[in-house]
């Protein structure tokens, strides 16, 4: 298998985090009753899926590079699911599962961002198109994911 790159090594993380970020939403969204809640967190699956599509694409374009970053976000993917089912227990409620997000979004904001920081370097313009249309997304998904917990906090109090 081709040696990536620290910078293919993030992408592929970013790759791996989009999709585990669909198995979370969808997650979530089913302990969750507020249904402008669950709304928001249909939308954020459907843009972690158009990221993931953007992902495989730009891996696809990295020559001979696919198979290894799509390995790597396997295991990225894995780690975050396993991470997601040690937090989120059987007894988890709404609220448990918006405070696993705000740790995950956090995560996948700052995975884009470190992408984005190590192509100032680097200088891959595919990799930069990829950051510029991720980066705005993942900074509102932090918010919003802290703003809807932060609604759902006030209502259970």
């Amino acid at each position: 298998m081709a040696e990536l790159t620290e910078l293919e090594e993030k992408l592929a993380e970013v790759y791996g985090l989009a999709q585990a970020a669909q198995g979370a939403t969808t997650k979530v969204a089913g302990l969750v009753e507020d249904e402008q809640i669950t709304s928001l967190l249909e939308r954020m699956r459907d843009e972690a899926a158009q990221t993931e599509e953007r992902c495989e694409q730009l891996a696809g374009e990295l020559d001979g590079k696919k198979t290894a970053i799509q390995e790597k976000a396997r295991e990225t993917k894995q780690e975050a699911e396993q991470m997601m089912k040690d937090y989120l227990g059987d007894d988890a409620d709404g609220l448990d599962g918006l405070e696993f997000l705000i740790m995950a979004e956090a995560g996948e904001l700052g995975h884009v961002e470190i992408v984005g920081a190590m192509n100032e370097v680097t200088g891959e313009p595919k990799v930069q198109e990829l950051f510029e249309w991720a980066q705005p997304i993942q900074q509102r998904h932090f918010e919003q994911t802290r703003e809807a917990a932060l609604t759902l906090a006030r209502q259970e109090a």
